[in-house]
């Protein structure tokens, strides 16, 4: 049986918490919510490659929507409407520190109309797992390092073995899903 410190329920909870600020804030366009997220220096790894500090993620993640934007788009022609959704989390915790590995989809409005015309058929996606480094700076947890898998990505899919136990090693070993 695993055991967990006095602290543990909250310190998830907060996670959580910042996990979530994360994904409204990607979802709403608000990039300075978004860049918030992450450390000073921290890193954002994704499909368009790799960026540290948080002036450098707001700008890229404001680009990147709208490059995305650009390409994926509803029956009109208008950019698609995306949504976030964080299923599964197995969450680490070791003092000021802390590993997450989570799964997510993506739905979309970019599907046909429905019959009566006035609204659009949602899809799925993409999908994927999430691989971070939380670090506690003032009393407040912040991504450090977050590497976003996309499954359905040449080269961004997970490595192919069950990701909490890549989670497991990176706390256990170097402290980072970098390094592996």
């Amino acid at each position: 049986m695993t055991s967990y410190p006095d602290t543990y329920a909250r310190d998830r909870a907060e996670i959580e918490d910042l996990m979530a600020r994360y994904l409204f804030a990607m979802d709403w366009n608000d990039f300075d919510t978004y860049a918030n997220t992450f450390t000073e220096d921290g890193t954002l790894d994704y499909a368009a490659g790799q960026t540290s500090g948080r002036e450098n993620i707001r700008r890229e993640a404001k680009e990147f929507k709208e490059r995305v934007g650009a390409i994926y788009t509803d029956i009109d022609g208008n950019p698609a409407v995306l949504r976030h959704v964080l299923c599964q989390s197995v969450i680490r915790v070791e003092g000021d520190k802390a590993w997450h590995t989570g799964f997510w989809f993506e739905t979309a409005n970019d599907g046909p109309r429905t019959p009566d015309g006035k609204r659009f058929t949602p899809t799925l996606g993409s999908f994927g797992t999430y691989e971070d480094e939380l670090v506690r700076v003032n009393g407040e947890w912040k991504f450090k390092y977050r590497n976003i898998r996309n499954e359905f990505l040449a080269g961004r899919a997970s490595r192919g073995e069950n990701p909490v136990l890549e989670m497991d090693r990176a706390a256990e070993g170097a402290g980072s899903f970098s390094s592996l």
